[in-house]
């Protein structure tokens, strides 16, 4: 499986960013899609996932509720990341991933960089 994301760039505080990734490759039976996200010198964390088989469960981190919208396309395999309200805290490089079965593939990640 093969991870693909874009949509990262320079923002001012305020502003919005839309990221994208699209999965290729082995993706039947894609359980879930999501994004987590790293800044310099910390941990990756979560930031926002969607169930793709068995409803549309979405789920969020507390940092971007309200905020960041998740969606996807089942058609194209491919997971959207809208972003507003951005944040000089929500710079980072984001990086995609997906589920199918108990394996996690991970995409090679896109800079988000927010100026205040």
């Amino acid at each position: 499986v093969q991870l693909q994301a874009y949509g990262g760039g320079l923002v001012q505080a305020g502003g919005s960013l839309r990221l994208s990734c699209a999965a290729s490759g082995r993706t039947f039976s894609i359980g879930a899609m999501g994004w987590f996200r790293q800044a310099p010198g910390k941990e990756r964390e979560f930031v926002a996932a969607i169930r793709v088989m068995r409803g549309d469960g979405l789920d969020y981190a507390d940092s971007v509720k309200g905020r960041f919208t998740i969606s996807r396309d089942n058609a194209n395999n491919t997971v959207y990341l809208q972003m507003n309200s951005l944040k000089p805290e929500d710079t980072a490089v984001y990086y995609c991933n997906v589920i199918i079965r108990a394996s996690i593939y991970w995409g090679q990640g896109t800079q988000v960089t927010v100026s205040s």
